[in-house]
């Protein structure tokens, strides 16, 4: 009796006593967004718990940043720490590794490959860009409720086996038009955050029009203090300074997303001609602007003073601005003469390069002499994108008919507008990039953005309405293989997001064509 009963204490001091079993689960069951390359199950799970750690390949601080982030998106629902250590050693139990991949060349720069065992997960990538798009597909594995911010009864288990994938377009991006009406610091940190959890890779901020300058050029002050002051109907408007817009990149760039600031010209240039009168061709400073009409406005091309103040404006952008890219806009300058236009657009070329950056603009700027790194943003004639092609310039994909965010849904829609149709769910998502224009083929093709223009939108909640739920769908244009992607299995995906929108408190679209998992709740404040 005396030997049983010391066994016994042994057990319970020693946890000899057996394992619970996993839970088996299907990952192919999961429904995630983007869609991977490639996906095995092995029909078993891993559970999270206080004792899960994440481990850290020696030395990496690029790959500890990327597990604090893990850390921190992990915590708050579950109430577990997760601690981060330094190990070279794989396969520790109970621990979710991070490992740079040696010899992986398929998986790119972006790429991951994600194992989940009953024990423990591994997560390996090229690159920390790659680690971190896997730590996407990770929290999406688990409840919706892991992106709540107070403590959830859950069970956190995640379903078993092995995920391949990589991303097909090495440009994934939206725009955010802050200069129709201004969305601050907290604002588009938070428009990050969307872009990240479905692995989009770049952000466009549209910074100048006229309806204001948002932001600060210390040589040029009077840009934001009189050129910034308001916004579309007249609103206070707002800008940012220089500290802001450094905040903003370094923020991004902690998430692995690029700024690609714009500084609109020749046209869109009210408030800059209101702000400064020698902008002007005939000195005279004009009013500033708060309707929604284009086309009226153009810097004087053939004045040395506008090549003074772009160059000002562009040095100081290059010096808070670590991405490849300078945006010059270039669209709609009705104002300004052909000559004039090509004039301008190749003065300004010169002067992206000479500061060490990629000219890219709205595809107008094909009019122009273009050298071969800079790239067009196609949005609407389609000759532009073949003049692209003709250049051999890469081309960014944001046609307007099928991916401008501000375009309504239907006619019943408030917010928007539907100069360039409607686009529902299903017409933002079944198109393809490298078939929408007869001799732009895949290989002359950057990548994909979707911009949202602000005339209509003031608030975060209205922002949110247009982007949801077609957001989704333009990151997997961007992420999956074209020949993995069709409307009746995304849209059973994307259903199934449903309450994970909801949970993150998005006030998204409720379209009809969606089988959404419940009654939809959110997407009604605006009753549209």
């Amino acid at each position: 009796m005396k030997n049983l009963l010391f066994l016994f204490c042994l057990c319970v001091l020693f946890s000899c006593e057996e394992k619970i079993p996993a839970t088996p689960k299907d990952l192919t069951k999961e429904f995630l967004i983007p869609k991977p390359d490639s996906l095995l199950a092995t029909g078993s799970s891993f559970q999270l718990t206080n004792e899960t750690q994440i481990v850290i390949e020696n030395g990496n601080e690029e790959l500890n940043k990327v597990g604090q982030y893990l850390s921190k998106k992990l915590s708050p629902a579950t109430g577990f720490n997760f601690p981060i250590n330094f190990s070279d050693k794989k396969n520790t139990p109970n621990a979710i590794h991070f490992f740079i991949s040696k010899n992986k060349k398929q998986l790119g720069e972006e790429g991951y490959e994600l194992t989940v065992d009953e024990n423990y997960i591994q997560l390996e990538g090229n690159t920390p860009a790659g680690i971190f798009r896997g730590v996407q597909t990770l929290l999406q594995l688990l409840p919706e409720t892991i992106v709540k911010k107070t403590l959830q009864s859950e069970s956190w288990e995640i379903a078993s086996g092995n995920i391949f994938d990589f991303p097909n377009y090495e440009y994934r991006g939206a725009m955010i038009d802050v200069s129709r009406h201004f969305f601050g610091v907290e604002k588009v940190k938070e428009y990050v955050d969307h872009l990240a959890r479905y692995k989009m890779n770049y952000l466009h901020i549209h910074l100048t029009d006229d309806q204001g300058w948002r932001i600060e050029i210390k040589k040029w002050p009077n840009l934001t203090a009189h050129g910034g002051s308001t916004q579309v109907g007249g609103g206070k408007g707002g800008f940012f300074t220089q500290e802001d817009y450094k905040e903003i990149v370094k923020y991004a760039a902690d998430r692995f997303i690029t700024i690609v600031p714009e500084i609109d010209l020749p046209g869109h240039t009210n408030a800059a001609l209101a702000s400064y009168a020698e902008l002007n061709c005939d000195g005279k400073a004009t009013k500033l602007y708060t309707g929604m009409e284009v086309g009226f406005s153009t810097l004087c091309t053939r004045n040395e003073n506008t090549y003074e103040f772009v160059d000002d404006v562009i040095k100081e952008l290059v010096e808070m601005t670590p991405g490849p890219y300078i945006h010059i806009g270039g669209d709609e300058s009705h104002s300004t003469k052909k000559e004039d236009y090509i004039y301008f657009v190749d003065r300004v070329q010169d002067i992206v390069k000479k500061h060490g950056k990629q000219m890219m603009g709205w595809d107008d700027i094909t009019a122009g002499s273009l050298t071969s790194n800079a790239v067009a943003q196609h949005w609407a004639k389609k000759e532009n994108a073949k003049k692209a092609v003709g250049q051999n310039v890469k081309i960014v994909m944001s046609p307007a008919s099928k991916a401008y965010l501000d375009m309504k849904y239907d006619s019943t829609t408030t917010l928007g507008l539907n100069w360039a149709g409607f686009i529902e769910v299903d017409t933002g998502y079944i198109w393809n990039p490298a078939a929408l224009i007869n001799g732009v083929k895949r290989e002359n093709i950057l990548g994909v953005e979707c911009p949202l223009w602000t005339e209509t939108v003031t608030d975060l909640d209205e922002l949110e309405y247009l982007v949801f739920p077609r957001l989704l769908g333009y990151a997997e244009i961007g992420w999956t293989k074209q020949e993995d992607r069709n409307w009746e299995d995304y849209k059973v995906r994307l259903g199934n997001h449903q309450a994970r929108l909801e949970a993150l408190g998005i006030n998204y679209y409720p379209s009809k064509l969606v089988p959404w998992t419940k009654p939809t709740e959110k997407g009604v404040k605006l009753k549209n």
